[in-house]
Protein backbone atom coordinates (compact mmCIF):
# COMPACT_ATOMS: atom_id res chain seq x y z
CA UNK A 1 0.00 0.00 0.00
CA UNK A 2 2.69 2.35 0.86
CA UNK A 3 4.36 1.79 -2.47
CA UNK A 4 1.06 2.11 -4.27
CA UNK A 5 0.44 5.45 -2.65
CA UNK A 6 3.91 6.83 -3.55
CA UNK A 7 3.92 5.72 -7.16
CA UNK A 8 1.91 8.67 -8.52
CA UNK A 9 4.22 11.10 -6.71
CA UNK A 10 7.32 9.50 -8.22
CA UNK A 11 5.81 9.63 -11.66
CA UNK A 12 4.98 13.30 -11.17
CA UNK A 13 8.55 14.15 -10.12
CA UNK A 14 9.95 12.28 -13.07
CA UNK A 15 7.72 14.27 -15.36
CA UNK A 16 8.85 17.55 -13.81
CA UNK A 17 12.50 16.59 -14.18
CA UNK A 18 11.97 15.65 -17.79
CA UNK A 19 10.32 18.98 -18.45
CA UNK A 20 13.11 20.77 -16.51
CA UNK A 21 15.75 19.00 -18.58
CA UNK A 22 13.98 19.88 -21.80
CA UNK A 23 13.80 23.52 -20.78
CA UNK A 24 17.53 23.66 -20.01
CA UNK A 25 18.36 21.92 -23.28
CA UNK A 26 16.18 24.36 -25.18
CA UNK A 27 17.89 27.35 -23.47
CA UNK A 28 21.32 26.07 -24.46
CA UNK A 29 20.10 25.45 -28.02
CA UNK A 30 18.71 28.99 -28.27
CA UNK A 31 21.97 30.40 -26.88
CA UNK A 32 23.49 30.12 -30.34
CA UNK A 33 21.56 33.32 -31.13
CA UNK A 34 22.82 35.26 -28.12
CA UNK A 35 24.52 38.55 -28.90
CA UNK A 36 27.95 38.98 -27.28
CA UNK A 37 30.02 42.15 -27.67
CA UNK A 38 33.53 42.59 -26.27
CA UNK A 39 35.11 46.05 -26.07
CA UNK A 40 37.90 46.45 -26.97
CA UNK A 41 38.35 43.55 -29.32
CA UNK A 42 41.03 42.28 -29.60
CA UNK A 43 41.86 42.55 -25.90
CA UNK A 44 44.55 45.09 -24.96
CA UNK A 45 47.12 45.41 -22.19
CA UNK A 46 47.26 48.80 -20.49
CA UNK A 47 49.43 49.35 -17.46
CA UNK A 48 49.67 45.99 -15.73
CA UNK A 49 46.21 44.73 -16.55
CA UNK A 50 43.79 43.71 -19.29
CA UNK A 51 40.45 45.45 -19.02
CA UNK A 52 37.39 44.94 -21.19
CA UNK A 53 33.60 45.13 -21.17
CA UNK A 54 31.37 42.23 -22.11
CA UNK A 55 27.80 42.97 -23.19
CA UNK A 56 25.37 40.07 -23.61
CA UNK A 57 21.81 40.04 -24.97
CA UNK A 58 19.72 36.84 -24.98
CA UNK A 59 17.11 35.93 -27.60
CA UNK A 60 13.46 36.50 -26.70
CA UNK A 61 11.85 33.61 -24.84
CA UNK A 62 15.22 31.95 -24.19
CA UNK A 63 15.30 32.66 -20.44
CA UNK A 64 12.69 30.36 -18.94
CA UNK A 65 10.80 30.80 -15.70
CA UNK A 66 12.72 29.79 -12.56
CA UNK A 67 15.88 29.38 -14.61
CA UNK A 68 19.34 30.96 -14.64
CA UNK A 69 21.61 31.40 -17.62
CA UNK A 70 25.29 31.95 -16.79
CA UNK A 71 28.14 32.96 -19.07
CA UNK A 72 31.32 31.45 -17.64
CA UNK A 73 34.24 33.53 -18.97
CA UNK A 74 37.95 32.74 -19.14
CA UNK A 75 41.09 33.79 -20.96
CA UNK A 76 42.87 30.80 -22.52
CA UNK A 77 46.48 30.84 -23.72
CA UNK A 78 48.29 27.68 -24.68
CA UNK A 79 47.31 25.02 -22.17
CA UNK A 80 46.73 27.65 -19.46
CA UNK A 81 43.49 29.33 -18.48
CA UNK A 82 42.59 32.35 -16.35
CA UNK A 83 39.06 31.98 -15.01
CA UNK A 84 37.17 35.26 -14.88
CA UNK A 85 33.90 36.42 -13.35
CA UNK A 86 30.56 35.05 -14.53
CA UNK A 87 27.78 36.98 -16.23
CA UNK A 88 24.47 35.80 -14.81
CA UNK A 89 20.89 36.15 -16.09
CA UNK A 90 18.29 35.26 -13.43
CA UNK A 91 14.75 34.83 -14.67
CA UNK A 92 13.50 36.71 -11.62
CA UNK A 93 15.49 39.77 -12.78
CA UNK A 94 13.91 39.65 -16.25
CA UNK A 95 10.15 39.02 -15.84
CA UNK A 96 9.45 40.23 -19.40
CA UNK A 97 12.00 37.93 -21.07
CA UNK A 98 9.34 36.77 -23.55
CA UNK A 99 8.89 40.27 -24.99
CA UNK A 100 12.10 42.16 -23.99
CA UNK A 101 15.63 40.93 -24.61
CA UNK A 102 17.50 40.31 -21.34
CA UNK A 103 20.70 42.37 -21.45
CA UNK A 104 23.67 42.51 -19.09
CA UNK A 105 26.98 44.42 -19.32
CA UNK A 106 29.94 43.72 -17.09
CA UNK A 107 33.44 45.16 -16.73
CA UNK A 108 36.29 42.66 -16.50
CA UNK A 109 39.93 42.96 -15.52
CA UNK A 110 42.79 40.56 -15.02
CA UNK A 111 46.45 41.07 -14.30
CA UNK A 112 49.02 40.88 -17.05
CA UNK A 113 52.30 39.04 -16.86
CA UNK A 114 54.84 38.77 -19.68
CA UNK A 115 54.41 34.99 -19.81
CA UNK A 116 50.77 35.41 -20.88
CA UNK A 117 50.83 34.96 -24.61
CA UNK A 118 48.29 35.28 -27.34
CA UNK A 119 45.03 33.52 -26.61
CA UNK A 120 41.27 33.79 -26.69
CA UNK A 121 38.57 35.14 -24.47
CA UNK A 122 36.08 32.24 -24.28
CA UNK A 123 32.63 31.80 -22.82
CA UNK A 124 30.60 28.73 -21.90
CA UNK A 125 26.84 29.19 -21.54
CA UNK A 126 25.30 27.23 -18.70
CA UNK A 127 21.55 26.88 -18.15
CA UNK A 128 20.37 25.80 -14.71
CA UNK A 129 17.38 25.84 -12.48
CA UNK A 130 17.20 28.24 -9.56
CA UNK A 131 18.78 25.74 -7.16
CA UNK A 132 21.43 24.87 -9.76
CA UNK A 133 20.79 21.25 -8.99
CA UNK A 134 20.66 20.52 -12.68
CA UNK A 135 22.68 22.22 -15.43
CA UNK A 136 23.20 22.06 -19.14
CA UNK A 137 26.20 23.73 -20.78
CA UNK A 138 27.05 24.83 -24.29
CA UNK A 139 30.31 24.22 -26.08
CA UNK A 140 33.15 26.65 -25.44
CA UNK A 141 32.81 29.73 -27.62
CA UNK A 142 35.73 32.12 -28.48
CA UNK A 143 34.46 35.71 -28.38
CA UNK A 144 37.64 37.84 -28.65
CA UNK A 145 41.33 37.48 -29.51
CA UNK A 146 44.16 38.71 -27.34
CA UNK A 147 46.49 40.23 -26.47
CA UNK A 148 47.59 43.54 -27.96
CA UNK A 149 50.70 44.48 -25.96
CA UNK A 150 51.71 47.67 -27.78
CA UNK A 151 51.62 49.67 -24.53
CA UNK A 152 54.56 47.57 -23.29
CA UNK A 153 56.80 49.03 -26.00
CA UNK A 154 57.44 52.24 -24.02
CA UNK A 155 61.13 53.11 -23.80
CA UNK A 156 62.55 53.72 -20.33
CA UNK A 157 64.20 57.13 -20.21
CA UNK A 158 67.06 57.04 -17.73
CA UNK A 159 67.70 60.76 -17.36
CA UNK A 160 70.59 61.73 -15.06
CA UNK A 161 70.15 65.12 -13.40
CA UNK A 162 73.45 66.80 -12.52
CA UNK A 163 73.60 69.82 -10.23
CA UNK A 164 75.41 72.86 -11.64
CA UNK A 165 79.15 72.91 -10.92
CA UNK A 166 79.16 76.68 -10.45
CA UNK A 167 82.35 77.22 -12.45
CA UNK A 168 82.51 79.60 -15.39
CA UNK A 169 85.10 78.39 -17.88
CA UNK A 170 84.37 81.26 -20.25
CA UNK A 171 86.40 84.45 -20.35
CA UNK A 172 85.43 86.75 -17.51
CA UNK A 173 86.30 90.42 -17.26
CA UNK A 174 87.01 92.05 -13.92
CA UNK A 175 87.11 95.82 -13.41
CA UNK A 176 90.14 97.74 -12.15
CA UNK A 177 89.44 101.39 -11.27
CA UNK A 178 91.88 104.30 -11.28
CA UNK A 179 91.07 108.00 -10.77
CA UNK A 180 93.08 111.16 -11.44
CA UNK A 181 92.27 114.70 -10.29
CA UNK A 182 92.80 118.05 -12.05
CA UNK A 183 93.21 121.66 -11.01
CA UNK A 184 90.25 124.01 -11.44
CA UNK A 185 89.64 124.74 -15.12
CA UNK A 186 92.61 122.56 -16.19
CA UNK A 187 92.95 119.41 -18.29
CA UNK A 188 96.64 119.00 -17.44
CA UNK A 189 97.88 116.27 -15.10
CA UNK A 190 99.97 117.70 -12.29
CA UNK A 191 103.19 116.11 -11.02
CA UNK A 192 101.41 115.31 -7.78
CA UNK A 193 99.06 113.06 -9.77
CA UNK A 194 101.69 111.42 -12.00
CA UNK A 195 103.81 110.68 -8.92
CA UNK A 196 100.88 109.78 -6.67
CA UNK A 197 99.42 106.47 -5.51
CA UNK A 198 96.93 106.13 -8.38
CA UNK A 199 99.68 106.51 -10.97
CA UNK A 200 101.76 103.89 -9.15
CA UNK A 201 98.77 101.53 -9.09
CA UNK A 202 98.28 102.00 -12.82
CA UNK A 203 101.99 101.38 -13.51
CA UNK A 204 101.91 98.19 -11.43
CA UNK A 205 98.86 96.98 -13.32
CA UNK A 206 100.37 97.70 -16.76
CA UNK A 207 103.71 96.15 -15.77
CA UNK A 208 101.98 92.83 -15.00
CA UNK A 209 100.85 92.66 -18.64
CA UNK A 210 97.31 91.79 -17.68
CA UNK A 211 95.17 90.78 -20.64
CA UNK A 212 92.99 93.86 -21.08
CA UNK A 213 89.94 94.17 -23.30
CA UNK A 214 88.49 97.64 -22.64
CA UNK A 215 89.60 100.87 -20.99
CA UNK A 216 86.75 103.30 -20.35
CA UNK A 217 87.68 106.82 -19.23
CA UNK A 218 85.02 109.29 -18.08
CA UNK A 219 85.93 112.94 -17.66
CA UNK A 220 84.06 115.20 -15.20
CA UNK A 221 84.06 118.86 -14.23
CA UNK A 222 82.95 120.74 -11.14
CA UNK A 223 79.93 123.02 -11.64
CA UNK A 224 81.38 126.44 -10.93
CA UNK A 225 82.34 129.62 -12.80
CA UNK A 226 83.86 129.48 -16.22
CA UNK A 227 84.28 125.72 -15.92
CA UNK A 228 80.54 125.27 -16.17
CA UNK A 229 80.67 127.16 -19.45
CA UNK A 230 83.57 125.12 -20.81
CA UNK A 231 81.82 122.29 -22.60
CA UNK A 232 85.10 120.64 -23.67
CA UNK A 233 86.88 120.47 -20.33
CA UNK A 234 85.45 117.11 -19.20
CA UNK A 235 86.13 115.59 -22.63
CA UNK A 236 89.71 116.94 -22.66
CA UNK A 237 90.39 115.42 -19.25
CA UNK A 238 89.30 112.00 -20.54
CA UNK A 239 91.55 112.35 -23.61
CA UNK A 240 94.51 113.33 -21.43
CA UNK A 241 94.15 110.17 -19.35
CA UNK A 242 93.83 108.05 -22.51
CA UNK A 243 97.14 109.50 -23.79
CA UNK A 244 98.76 109.05 -20.38
CA UNK A 245 97.65 105.40 -20.26
CA UNK A 246 99.06 104.67 -23.72
CA UNK A 247 102.34 106.43 -22.89
CA UNK A 248 102.76 104.27 -19.81
CA UNK A 249 102.14 101.14 -21.91
CA UNK A 250 104.90 102.26 -24.27
CA UNK A 251 107.15 102.89 -21.28
CA UNK A 252 106.63 99.27 -20.20
CA UNK A 253 107.35 97.99 -23.74
CA UNK A 254 103.71 97.20 -24.52
CA UNK A 255 103.27 99.38 -27.56
CA UNK A 256 102.09 96.45 -29.69
CA UNK A 257 99.31 95.66 -27.23
CA UNK A 258 97.74 99.14 -27.49
CA UNK A 259 95.79 98.30 -30.64
CA UNK A 260 94.25 95.22 -28.99
CA UNK A 261 92.56 97.37 -26.35
CA UNK A 262 89.31 99.20 -26.96
CA UNK A 263 89.74 102.71 -25.51
CA UNK A 264 86.45 104.48 -24.83
CA UNK A 265 86.31 108.10 -23.68
CA UNK A 266 83.20 109.79 -22.34
CA UNK A 267 82.42 113.09 -20.69
CA UNK A 268 79.86 114.14 -18.12
CA UNK A 269 78.99 117.79 -18.78
CA UNK A 270 76.52 120.02 -16.91
CA UNK A 271 75.16 117.10 -14.90
CA UNK A 272 74.20 117.51 -11.23
CA UNK A 273 74.30 113.78 -10.44
CA UNK A 274 78.03 113.68 -9.46
CA UNK A 275 77.45 116.55 -7.01
CA UNK A 276 74.33 114.90 -5.60
CA UNK A 277 76.32 111.72 -4.96
CA UNK A 278 79.09 113.67 -3.28
CA UNK A 279 76.61 115.52 -1.05
CA UNK A 280 75.38 112.19 0.30
CA UNK A 281 78.85 111.12 1.44
CA UNK A 282 80.50 114.38 2.53
CA UNK A 283 80.62 115.45 6.18
CA UNK A 284 81.87 118.95 5.36
CA UNK A 285 78.35 120.34 5.00
CA UNK A 286 75.57 120.28 7.55
CA UNK A 287 72.24 118.62 6.75
CA UNK A 288 70.64 122.03 6.47
CA UNK A 289 73.28 123.19 3.99
CA UNK A 290 72.88 120.05 1.93
CA UNK A 291 69.10 120.52 1.81
CA UNK A 292 69.53 124.11 0.71
CA UNK A 293 71.81 123.09 -2.18
CA UNK A 294 69.56 120.23 -3.22
CA UNK A 295 66.53 122.53 -3.23
CA UNK A 296 68.26 124.66 -5.88
CA UNK A 297 69.48 121.67 -7.91
CA UNK A 298 66.01 120.10 -7.97
CA UNK A 299 64.25 123.36 -8.69
CA UNK A 300 63.50 125.05 -12.01
CA UNK A 301 65.95 126.93 -14.19
CA UNK A 302 68.97 126.25 -16.40
CA UNK A 303 72.21 124.67 -15.23
CA UNK A 304 74.00 128.04 -15.25
CA UNK A 305 71.13 129.75 -13.40
CA UNK A 306 71.30 127.14 -10.66
CA UNK A 307 75.09 127.40 -10.50
CA UNK A 308 74.86 131.19 -9.96
CA UNK A 309 72.24 130.72 -7.23
CA UNK A 310 74.47 128.20 -5.45
CA UNK A 311 77.38 130.70 -5.53
CA UNK A 312 75.28 133.08 -3.41
CA UNK A 313 74.94 130.56 -0.58
CA UNK A 314 76.98 130.90 2.63
CA UNK A 315 78.05 127.31 2.20
CA UNK A 316 79.55 127.94 -1.25
CA UNK A 317 83.06 128.51 0.19
CA UNK A 318 82.95 125.00 1.66
CA UNK A 319 81.71 123.67 -1.67
CA UNK A 320 84.44 125.20 -3.78
CA UNK A 321 87.28 124.33 -1.41
CA UNK A 322 86.24 120.95 -0.01
CA UNK A 323 83.72 119.37 -2.38
CA UNK A 324 84.24 120.63 -5.93
CA UNK A 325 87.94 119.56 -6.14
CA UNK A 326 86.81 115.95 -5.87
CA UNK A 327 84.57 116.45 -8.91
CA UNK A 328 87.45 117.64 -11.13
CA UNK A 329 88.45 114.16 -12.16
CA UNK A 330 88.76 111.55 -14.86
CA UNK A 331 87.75 108.07 -13.73
CA UNK A 332 89.16 105.04 -15.52
CA UNK A 333 87.62 101.58 -15.55
CA UNK A 334 89.88 98.88 -16.95
CA UNK A 335 88.21 95.60 -17.90
CA UNK A 336 90.84 92.91 -17.70
CA UNK A 337 90.63 89.17 -18.23
CA UNK A 338 90.28 87.21 -14.99
CA UNK A 339 93.19 84.76 -14.64
CA UNK A 340 92.02 81.14 -14.84
CA UNK A 341 93.43 77.67 -15.17
CA UNK A 342 92.97 76.08 -18.57
CA UNK A 343 90.65 73.08 -18.96
CA UNK A 344 93.72 70.90 -19.47
CA UNK A 345 95.30 72.14 -16.22
CA UNK A 346 92.07 71.52 -14.32
CA UNK A 347 91.74 68.01 -15.78
CA UNK A 348 95.30 67.04 -14.91
CA UNK A 349 95.06 68.41 -11.37
CA UNK A 350 91.72 66.66 -10.82
CA UNK A 351 93.23 63.39 -12.02
CA UNK A 352 96.10 63.73 -9.57
CA UNK A 353 93.69 64.61 -6.74
CA UNK A 354 91.40 61.64 -7.39
CA UNK A 355 94.04 59.06 -8.26
CA UNK A 356 97.22 60.08 -6.45
CA UNK A 357 95.82 61.82 -3.41
CA UNK A 358 97.23 65.24 -4.35
CA UNK A 359 96.06 67.90 -1.89
CA UNK A 360 92.54 68.89 -2.94
CA UNK A 361 93.31 72.58 -2.31
CA UNK A 362 95.15 72.72 -5.65
CA UNK A 363 91.66 73.17 -7.12
CA UNK A 364 88.80 75.03 -5.47
CA UNK A 365 85.42 73.35 -5.04
CA UNK A 366 83.90 74.71 -8.27
CA UNK A 367 87.00 73.88 -10.32
CA UNK A 368 87.00 70.29 -9.06
CA UNK A 369 83.25 69.96 -9.72
CA UNK A 370 83.83 71.34 -13.23
CA UNK A 371 86.66 68.87 -13.80
CA UNK A 372 84.16 65.99 -13.63
CA UNK A 373 82.38 67.39 -16.68
CA UNK A 374 85.59 67.36 -18.73
CA UNK A 375 85.83 63.58 -18.93
CA UNK A 376 83.35 61.20 -20.59
CA UNK A 377 84.73 58.23 -18.62
CA UNK A 378 82.30 57.37 -15.83
CA UNK A 379 84.89 55.79 -13.53
CA UNK A 380 86.90 59.04 -13.70
CA UNK A 381 83.77 61.06 -12.91
CA UNK A 382 83.12 58.74 -9.96
CA UNK A 383 86.66 59.29 -8.61
CA UNK A 384 86.40 63.07 -8.97
CA UNK A 385 83.02 63.34 -7.24
CA UNK A 386 84.26 61.04 -4.47
CA UNK A 387 87.20 63.41 -3.95
CA UNK A 388 84.81 66.37 -4.07
CA UNK A 389 82.72 64.89 -1.24
CA UNK A 390 85.89 64.49 0.85
CA UNK A 391 86.73 68.11 0.14
CA UNK A 392 83.27 69.41 1.02
CA UNK A 393 80.25 67.28 1.98
CA UNK A 394 77.51 68.99 -0.05
CA UNK A 395 74.11 67.97 -1.45
CA UNK A 396 75.19 68.61 -5.04
CA UNK A 397 78.36 66.49 -4.77
CA UNK A 398 76.36 63.52 -3.44
CA UNK A 399 73.70 64.06 -6.11
CA UNK A 400 76.23 64.16 -8.92
CA UNK A 401 77.94 61.00 -7.71
CA UNK A 402 74.50 59.38 -7.65
CA UNK A 403 73.89 60.60 -11.21
CA UNK A 404 77.14 58.90 -12.30
CA UNK A 405 75.93 55.60 -10.83
CA UNK A 406 72.65 56.03 -12.71
CA UNK A 407 74.57 56.39 -15.97
CA UNK A 408 76.55 53.27 -15.11
CA UNK A 409 73.29 51.42 -14.41
CA UNK A 410 71.75 52.58 -17.69
CA UNK A 411 74.76 51.28 -19.66
CA UNK A 412 75.07 47.96 -17.80
CA UNK A 413 74.15 44.87 -19.84
CA UNK A 414 74.03 42.50 -16.89
CA UNK A 415 70.88 43.03 -14.79
CA UNK A 416 72.71 42.34 -11.54
CA UNK A 417 75.22 45.09 -12.29
CA UNK A 418 72.40 47.41 -13.32
CA UNK A 419 70.57 46.92 -10.01
CA UNK A 420 73.80 47.20 -7.97
CA UNK A 421 74.59 50.58 -9.53
CA UNK A 422 71.00 51.74 -9.01
CA UNK A 423 71.38 50.85 -5.31
CA UNK A 424 74.65 52.83 -5.13
CA UNK A 425 72.85 55.77 -6.69
CA UNK A 426 70.00 55.55 -4.17
CA UNK A 427 72.49 55.64 -1.29
CA UNK A 428 74.14 58.84 -2.56
CA UNK A 429 70.83 60.49 -3.45
CA UNK A 430 69.43 59.87 0.02
CA UNK A 431 72.56 61.50 1.48
CA UNK A 432 72.00 64.48 -0.82
CA UNK A 433 68.39 64.83 0.34
CA UNK A 434 69.41 64.70 4.01
CA UNK A 435 71.48 67.82 3.41
CA UNK A 436 68.89 69.59 1.24
CA UNK A 437 65.67 68.64 -0.48
CA UNK A 438 66.39 69.22 -4.16
CA UNK A 439 64.76 68.47 -7.51
CA UNK A 440 67.90 66.91 -8.98
CA UNK A 441 68.14 64.16 -6.35
CA UNK A 442 64.38 63.53 -6.43
CA UNK A 443 64.51 63.12 -10.22
CA UNK A 444 67.48 60.78 -9.99
CA UNK A 445 65.77 58.73 -7.27
CA UNK A 446 62.77 58.32 -9.56
CA UNK A 447 65.06 56.98 -12.29
CA UNK A 448 66.83 54.64 -9.85
CA UNK A 449 63.49 53.18 -8.77
CA UNK A 450 62.42 52.94 -12.41
CA UNK A 451 65.55 50.90 -13.15
CA UNK A 452 64.64 48.59 -10.26
CA UNK A 453 61.08 48.23 -11.56
CA UNK A 454 59.55 50.03 -8.55
CA UNK A 455 57.04 52.16 -10.43
CA UNK A 456 55.08 53.39 -7.41
CA UNK A 457 58.23 54.68 -5.68
CA UNK A 458 59.45 56.20 -8.94
CA UNK A 459 56.15 58.00 -9.43
CA UNK A 460 56.19 59.38 -5.88
CA UNK A 461 59.71 60.77 -6.33
CA UNK A 462 59.09 62.35 -9.74
CA UNK A 463 55.99 64.08 -8.36
CA UNK A 464 58.09 65.51 -5.51
CA UNK A 465 60.72 66.64 -8.01
CA UNK A 466 58.06 68.31 -10.14
CA UNK A 467 56.86 70.31 -7.13
CA UNK A 468 60.35 71.69 -6.35
CA UNK A 469 62.13 74.63 -7.91
CA UNK A 470 64.13 73.53 -10.93
CA UNK A 471 65.92 75.00 -13.93
CA UNK A 472 64.26 74.96 -17.34
CA UNK A 473 66.56 72.16 -18.45
CA UNK A 474 65.85 70.05 -15.36
CA UNK A 475 62.09 70.58 -15.79
CA UNK A 476 62.40 69.06 -19.26
CA UNK A 477 64.21 66.05 -17.80
CA UNK A 478 61.55 65.68 -15.11
CA UNK A 479 58.83 65.72 -17.77
CA UNK A 480 60.64 63.04 -19.79
CA UNK A 481 60.73 60.66 -16.81
CA UNK A 482 57.22 61.63 -15.71
CA UNK A 483 55.78 60.98 -19.17
CA UNK A 484 57.46 57.57 -19.33
CA UNK A 485 55.93 56.55 -16.00
CA UNK A 486 52.52 57.87 -17.06
CA UNK A 487 52.54 55.60 -20.12
CA UNK A 488 53.33 52.65 -17.86
CA UNK A 489 50.31 53.62 -15.74
CA UNK A 490 48.05 53.95 -18.81
CA UNK A 491 47.69 57.72 -18.23
CA UNK A 492 48.19 58.48 -21.89
CA UNK A 493 46.75 62.00 -22.04
CA UNK A 494 48.88 63.01 -19.04
CA UNK A 495 51.90 61.45 -20.76
CA UNK A 496 51.25 63.49 -23.89
CA UNK A 497 51.22 66.69 -21.81
CA UNK A 498 54.43 65.76 -19.96
CA UNK A 499 56.40 64.54 -22.98
CA UNK A 500 55.39 67.60 -25.00
CA UNK A 501 57.32 69.68 -22.43
CA UNK A 502 60.42 67.46 -22.39
CA UNK A 503 63.63 67.66 -24.42
CA UNK A 504 62.97 66.48 -27.97
CA UNK A 505 65.36 63.54 -27.90
CA UNK A 506 64.62 60.60 -30.16
CA UNK A 507 63.44 58.48 -27.22
CA UNK A 508 61.14 61.25 -25.96
CA UNK A 509 59.64 61.70 -29.44
CA UNK A 510 59.16 57.92 -29.65
CA UNK A 511 57.32 57.79 -26.31
CA UNK A 512 55.23 60.81 -27.24
CA UNK A 513 54.18 59.18 -30.50
CA UNK A 514 53.40 55.96 -28.60
CA UNK A 515 51.24 57.86 -26.10
CA UNK A 516 49.30 59.37 -29.01
CA UNK A 517 48.89 55.91 -30.56
CA UNK A 518 47.58 54.45 -27.30
CA UNK A 519 45.21 57.43 -26.94
CA UNK A 520 43.96 56.64 -30.47
CA UNK A 521 45.25 59.99 -31.76
CA UNK A 522 46.39 58.21 -34.90
CA UNK A 523 47.24 61.23 -37.06
CA UNK A 524 49.47 62.64 -34.30
CA UNK A 525 51.03 59.20 -33.79
CA UNK A 526 51.75 58.85 -37.49
CA UNK A 527 53.51 62.23 -37.64
CA UNK A 528 55.33 61.44 -34.41
CA UNK A 529 56.82 58.16 -35.63
CA UNK A 530 57.74 59.80 -38.92
CA UNK A 531 59.74 62.35 -36.88
CA UNK A 532 61.36 59.51 -34.91
CA UNK A 533 62.56 57.65 -38.01
CA UNK A 534 63.59 60.90 -39.71
CA UNK A 535 65.78 61.68 -36.69
CA UNK A 536 67.19 58.14 -36.56
CA UNK A 537 66.75 56.02 -39.67
CA UNK A 538 68.14 53.01 -37.78
CA UNK A 539 65.34 53.01 -35.22
CA UNK A 540 63.70 49.66 -35.95
CA UNK A 541 61.01 50.09 -33.28
CA UNK A 542 60.10 53.49 -34.74
CA UNK A 543 59.38 51.84 -38.10
CA UNK A 544 57.57 48.95 -36.40
CA UNK A 545 55.18 51.26 -34.55
CA UNK A 546 54.69 53.27 -37.73
CA UNK A 547 53.42 49.99 -39.19
CA UNK A 548 51.15 49.43 -36.18
CA UNK A 549 49.74 52.95 -36.59
CA UNK A 550 49.12 52.26 -40.28
CA UNK A 551 47.34 49.01 -39.38
CA UNK A 552 44.97 50.91 -37.13
CA UNK A 553 44.41 53.44 -39.91
CA UNK A 554 43.70 50.57 -42.36
CA UNK A 555 46.60 51.76 -44.55
CA UNK A 556 48.14 48.52 -45.81
CA UNK A 557 50.63 50.23 -48.12
CA UNK A 558 52.22 52.28 -45.34
CA UNK A 559 52.03 49.28 -43.01
CA UNK A 560 54.02 46.97 -45.29
CA UNK A 561 56.58 49.65 -46.22
CA UNK A 562 57.43 50.42 -42.59
CA UNK A 563 57.25 46.82 -41.45
CA UNK A 564 59.67 45.79 -44.17
CA UNK A 565 62.15 48.46 -43.04
CA UNK A 566 61.74 47.42 -39.38
CA UNK A 567 62.50 43.78 -40.17
CA UNK A 568 65.52 44.77 -42.28
CA UNK A 569 66.94 46.64 -39.29
CA UNK A 570 66.08 43.97 -36.71
CA UNK A 571 65.34 40.43 -37.91
CA UNK A 572 63.84 39.52 -34.50
CA UNK A 573 60.85 41.68 -35.39
CA UNK A 574 59.76 39.09 -37.96
CA UNK A 575 58.54 36.76 -35.23
CA UNK A 576 57.11 39.69 -33.30
CA UNK A 577 55.04 40.76 -36.32
CA UNK A 578 53.84 37.22 -37.05
CA UNK A 579 52.39 36.94 -33.54
CA UNK A 580 51.27 40.53 -33.06
CA UNK A 581 47.50 40.82 -32.77
CA UNK A 582 47.83 44.38 -34.12
CA UNK A 583 48.31 42.79 -37.57
CA UNK A 584 45.58 40.17 -37.19
CA UNK A 585 43.64 41.45 -40.21
CA UNK A 586 46.69 41.39 -42.47
CA UNK A 587 48.46 38.16 -41.53
CA UNK A 588 47.05 36.31 -44.53
CA UNK A 589 47.86 39.16 -46.92
CA UNK A 590 50.58 38.54 -49.49
CA UNK A 591 51.85 42.10 -48.99
CA UNK A 592 52.24 41.44 -45.28
CA UNK A 593 53.96 38.10 -45.87
CA UNK A 594 56.38 39.70 -48.35
CA UNK A 595 57.16 42.54 -45.92
CA UNK A 596 58.46 40.17 -43.24
CA UNK A 597 60.39 37.77 -45.48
Amino acid sequence: MTLTKKAPVALLLTGVLLLDGCALKQMVKMAKDQQLTVTPSPLEVHGDSVKFDLSAALPLKMLKKNKIYTLNTAYKYGDQKINLADVEFKSTDFPNAKTEQPKVSKAFSFGYKPEIGNGDLVVVGTASNITKSKTKSSAELPVAKGLITTSRLVKDIYYSAYAEHGYNNKEELIPVNVGFYFEQGSAKLSKNETKGSEAKNLDAFIAKKNATRTVTIIGYHSPEGTEAKNSKLAEERAKVIEKYYKDRMKYFNQKNAIDSINFVTKSVFQDWEPLKAKLESTTVLSPEEKSEILRIINGSGSFLDKEKEIEKLKSFKKLITKVYPELRTAKTEILTVKPKKSDLQISLLAKEISEKGLKADTLNYNELAYAATLTPILTEKEAIYTALIKKQDTWDAHNNLGAVYLEMAAKAIDNGTKIANADKAINQLELSLKIKDNAEARTNLAVAYLIKGLKDQATAEIQKADALQASTELKKGINAVKGTLEIKQAKYNDAIQSLSKANETNDVLYNLALANLLSRNYDAAKKGFEAVTAGNDKNAWGYYLSAVTAARLKDEGTLTKNLKRAVQLDSKLTEKALNDVEFLEYQNSENFKNAIK
